[in-house]
C-alpha cells in the first residue's frame, strides 16, 4: 500500500481533532442549558435565599480602589473609579456538577438572581447606584460572586486649613438599603480595607491607605441593628504644582515690592511700582479663590499666606506715600518739629548706620540741647565769617584796605576829611545789621577814612545792598538745609521699611510654610 503524503496526514489529523473539539462542546452546552432550566425555571428573585428565615444570609463585602479620577474642592466630591465585591450563598443555586456533565459554575445575569442591595449611602451621583451589572458567577455549592464595577461620586467634607499642604479622610459607606442586621450580615472581606494592589497613580494625590471599618447601629426606631461597612480613602495633596505655580511667584512679587524701598523717590515710578504689584498678589488670590470651597469654616494656609504677604504690600504703598511726602517738603511749606528732628534725624540713623555724605563714620549726631555750645560757636564763627567778606567786599568797592586807612586817592581830595563811625549789633540768630534795637553784641568799627558827603550816602546804599544780599544768602542755606534735612528723613524712613518688611516676609514665610504637618515630607 503506497504511503499518504504528510500534507494529507496533517490535514486528516486537523479534522479529526476539530471533529472531537465540536462533539465535547455540543456535549457541554446541553449540560449546562439542561443546568439553567433546573436551576431557574422555578427560582423566585424575590426570595431571600436561606434554609431558615430566621437566620440571617452572610455577606461578605470588599472593594477594589482602581483610580481616584478626580477631588472637587469647589463642590466637596470625590470621583472614583471602584470595583465591589460581594459573596454569598444561595442554597436555591446548589447542584451536582457530575450529573451536568461537570460543569462547576455559571454566569447568570443579576436581574435573574436574587442579590443584596447594598447602596452607597453617600452618593452623590445622578443616578445614585453608579454601578456596572455584570454577571454574577455561581458556583456548584451555591457560592455567588458579584463583581460590579462602577464610577462612584461621593460626598467629601474637604478640610482646606492646610491647603496646599493638606491631607483628606474621604470616607464611603455601603449598606443593606432595606435590610436589617437580623436578615443580610454583612461582614468586611479584608481586615486590611480595600485592595489597591492595581491602583492607578494620580498626579495631584498620593493615596495613603483604603482602612475599612464594619458598624453596627442600633437607631431609636428601630430595634434591629443596621450594618454599614465604611472604607475611608486616605489621600495627601502633591505640593509640585501648587508650590512653583502660587508660592514661588508670590515670593517674588513680594521681593520686587522690597525692591521698590531702594528706588529713589525722585524717579517717580515708586508708588507706581508698588500699586501695580499690589493688583498683582489680587490676582493670585482671586486664582487660589476659585479653586476653594464657599466655606467659612476656615481659612486655607496658602490665602493665609497671600493675606500677609498682601498686607505687607498695602503697608509698604502706605510707608511710601509717607516717604514721598517727607522727600518733596521744603521750609515754605513745612516746619520740621522737634520729635521729628530727634528721632529722623539723630535716633534712627545712629541705629540703622547712615551718615549723610560727607561724614566720615556712622558716629550717632548730637542730640539738640546736648553739646549746644559748640553749635552756637560754629554759628559765630559763620556770622563772623560773613562779617569779614562784607567788609572785604566794601573795601574792594571804595578802593580803600581792610583796616580803612586812607589810600593816595584820598591825598588828592578837594574836600577836609571826615571821620566815619560804624556800628553793627549781631543778633542771637546770627543776623548783622545796624545798631537799632535787640539784644546782641555791638561790633564797633571806626574808619577814619576820607569821604566826602556824597560819598557816606553811596556808602550806606551799598552796605543796604549788602545787607539784602547776605540775608538772601542765609537765608537760601537755611531753606536747603531744611530741605536737606527732610530728604535725610525720608531716607531714613525708606531704610527702616526695607528692613522691616523684608524680616516680615521672610519670618511670615517660614512660620507659614513650616506650620504645615506634611511640609517637609
Amino acid at each position: 500500500m503506497p504511503a499518504l503524503p504528510s500534507s494529507l496526514v496533517t490535514s486528516l489529523l486537523y479534522g479529526f481533532s476539530l471533529l472531537l473539539t465540536l462533539l465535547n462542546g455540543t456535549h457541554a452546552g446541553t449540560h449546562e442549558k439542561r443546568l439553567l432550566h433546573h436551576l431557574l425555571d422555578n427560582y423566585n428573585v424575590l426570595e431571600r435565599p436561606v434554609a431558615n428565615e430566621s437566620d440571617p444570609l452572610q455577606l461578605s463585602f470588599g472593594l477594589t480602589l482602581m483610580q481616584i479620577i478626580d477631588v472637587d474642592e469647589k463642590n466637596q466630591l470625590l470621583i472614583t473609579n471602584i470595583w465591589l465585591k460581594l459573596e454569598w450563598n444561595d442554597m436555591n443555586l446548589r447542584w451536582n456538577s457530575s450529573e451536568y456533565g461537570g460543569v462547576k459554575d455559571l454566569r447568570i445575569p443579576p436581574h435573574r438572581l436574587w442579590k443584596p442591595d447594598v447602596l452607597m449611602y453617600n452618593s452623590a451621583d445622578e443616578g445614585f447606584d453608579g454601578t456596572y451589572p455584570t454577571n454574577v458567577v455561581v458556583r456548584s455549592n451555591g457560592s455567588c460572586l458579584y463583581v460590579p464595577p462602577g464610577i462612584f461620586k461621593s460626598t467629601c467634607k474637604i478640610d482646606i486649613t492646610w491647603f496646599p499642604f493638606d491631607d483628606q479622610r474621604c470616607e464611603m459607606k455601603f449598606g443593606s438599603w432595606t435590610y436589617d442586621g437580623f436578615q443580610l450580615d454583612v461582614q468586611l472581606q479584608d481586615e486590611a480595607g480595600g485592595d489597591i494592589s492595581s491602583f492607578i497613580t494620580n498626579g495631584e494625590w498620593d493615596l495613603l491607605g483604603v482602612p475599612g471599618q464594619r458598624n453596627e447601629i442600633y437607631y431609636n426606631c428601630c430595634p434591629e441593628p443596621y450594618i454599614d461597612i465604611t472604607f475611608a480613602i486616605l489621600i495627601r495633596r502633591k505640593t509640585l504644582y501648587y508650590f512653583f505655580n502660587l508660592i514661588v511667584p508670590c515670593v517674588l512679587i513680594a521681593s520686587m515690592a522690597l525692591l521698590g524701598f531702594t528706588l529713589p523717590p525722585d524717579s517717580g515710578e515708586k508708588l507706581s511700582l508698588g500699586v501695580t504689584i499690589l493688583l498683582s498678589l489680587t490676582v493670585f488670590l482671586n486664582m487660589v479663590a476659585e479653586t476653594m470651597p464657599a466655606t467659612s469654616d476656615a481659612v486655607p494656609l496658602l490665602g493665609t499666606y497671600f493675606n500677609c504677604i498682601m498686607f505687607m504690600v498695602a503697608s509698604s504703598v502706605v510707608s511710601t506715600i509717607l516717604i514721598l511726602n517727607y522727600h518733596h517738603r521744603n521750609a515754605d511749606t513745612h516746619e520740621m518739629s522737634e520729635w521729628i528732628r530727634v528721632v529722623f534725624l539723630y535716633w534712627l540713623p545712629c541705629l540703622l548706620r547712615m551718615s549723610r555724605p560727607g561724614q566720615e563714620s556712622y558716629e550717632c549726631a548730637p542730640i539738640p540741647g546736648v553739646g549746644g555750645n559748640s553749635e552756637k560757636a560754629k554759628q559765630l564763627n559763620d556770622v563772623e565769617l560773613r562779617e569779614r567778606s562784607s567788609k572785604s567786599l566794601l573795601a574792594n568797592v571804595l578802593d580803600i584796605d581792610d583796616d580803612f586807612r586812607c589810600n593816595h586817592r584820598c591825598n588828592t581830595l578837594p574836600h577836609n576829611p571826615t571821620y566815619y563811625r560804624t556800628v553793627y549789633r549781631q543778633g542771637d540768630d546770627g543776623s548783622i545789621g545796624p545798631v537799632g534795637g535787640g539784644p546782641g553784641r555791638i561790633h564797633e568799627t571806626v574808619s577814619h577814612t576820607c569821604l566826602s558827603s556824597s560819598a557816606e550816602y553811596e556808602l550806606a546804599l551799598i552796605l543796604k545792598e549788602l545787607r539784602v544780599i547776605t540775608d538772601t544768602l542765609r537765608k537760601e542755606d537755611e531753606t536747603s538745609e531744611i530741605t536737606k534735612d527732610w530728604k535725610f528723613a525720608a531716607m531714613v524712613v525708606d531704610r527702616l521699611c526695607l528692613i522691616i518688611f523684608t524680616l516680615f516676609t521672610i519670618i511670615s514665610t517660614v512660620a507659614v510654610l513650616f506650620s504645615a504637618p506634611n511640609f517637609l515630607l
